[in-house]
């Protein structure tokens, strides 16, 4: 027993000492934030702790449930729950998040989207292809799901509310704005996948910070913010904000936006302008979502039922 609790103390302590790397280099966060994408994605199957990813692989079975060459070693879902308040600036961390979603997607995409099958998949009509090509990109949507939601849990861990709000303020309007040289091999895939894993952060990241409904006293905050994130997509969509990313990225992260908001935060849509609603609508029936503008019109309560009735009859 007295051997067990003097190792059990000495993993207290070279623990709780590994906290000031973290304090004061930058590098040392970004490293053990890759970590947690790599691990819970199993992007590194050479890695016996990595090699099936999920929860499991992210948080293990606590501290100290592994060993390796003598020494007791941490899941870095973890050792990052532990060390993150040790952070000297979390407002970085949004940015850096964001960029390992990307970095995450394009593995994925990599991994589950050989060349040939995207190319196949994207020449077929309406995206409706059964067999093999429908299987790998179910299959990469489930792990862009899988790493939004991390990234999300990794925003909301870190910094809270107010980190959220930077994020839908500041850093995504900046990441689109921003000119992406990236190449695509994969026949326009990791662009459509990038925007919805984009939107799936933006909205379980808002979803944390300010809850479904308004029980939370949180959700007070939501309006403004909320109404801020959405003046800037009608924005652009009607050409007044010139945009860097890439096309398919932006159409999916606005449609899947939108999609998302309807049919799992209806209420947000309740609190938002009613303007807004209606140019956000006019915008998605120039895309020839007809469905998603009226459901968006719909989900607008009372102010909006006018314009839902004048689509209906158009249309």
């Amino acid at each position: 027993l007295w051997t067990q609790k003097v190792k059990r103390w000495s993993d207290f302590l070279i623990f709780s000492a590994s906290r000031t790397v973290f304090h004061h280099n930058s590098d040392a966060v970004i490293q053990l934030l890759r970590s947690c994408f790599t691990c819970t994605l199993g992007l590194t199957p050479t890695s016996q702790l990595c090699s099936y990813g999920g929860v499991g692989a992210l948080l293990g079975h606590g501290f100290g449930s592994r060993y390796s060459g003598g020494i007791s070693t941490a899941a870095p879902g973890i050792l990052y729950i532990k060390v993150h308040r040790s952070i000297r600036d979390v407002m970085f961390l949004t940015e850096e998040i964001l960029s390992l979603l990307m970095f995450s997607v394009k593995s994925i995409a990599t991994r589950e989207l050989p060349a040939e099958q995207a190319e196949k998949l994207k020449k077929t009509k309406d995206g409706s292809r059964y067999g093999i090509g429908q299987v790998s990109l179910s299959l990469a949507m489930t792990r862009v799901k899988l790493a939004a939601s991390l990234g999300a849990s990794l925003v909301w861990i870190s910094g809270g509310l107010n980190l959220v709000q930077a994020l839908i303020k500041e850093t995504l309007p900046s990441w689109f704005i921003s000119v992406h040289g990236e190449e695509d091999d994969l026949g326009g895939m990791v662009p459509m996948l990038r925007g919805y894993a984009l939107a799936y952060f933006a909205i379980l990241s808002s979803a944390f910070a300010w809850g479904v409904d308004s029980s939370s006293p949180a959700s007070k905050r939501r309006p403004r913010v909320l109404w801020l994130h959405l003046e800037f997509l009608v924005s652009a969509l009607e050409g007044k904000i010139s945009l860097g990313c890439d096309w398919a990225t932006w159409q999916a992260y606005v449609t899947g936006f939108v999609s998302l908001m309807v049919q799992c935060t209806p209420a947000w849509v309740l609190e938002v302008d009613v303007e807004v609603i209606k140019r956000l609508s006019k915008s998605l029936r120039q895309w020839n979502e007809q469905d998603l503008a009226l459901a968006l019109l719909c989900a607008g309560g009372l102010g909006t039922m006018g314009a839902a009735t004048e689509l209906i009859v158009e249309t």
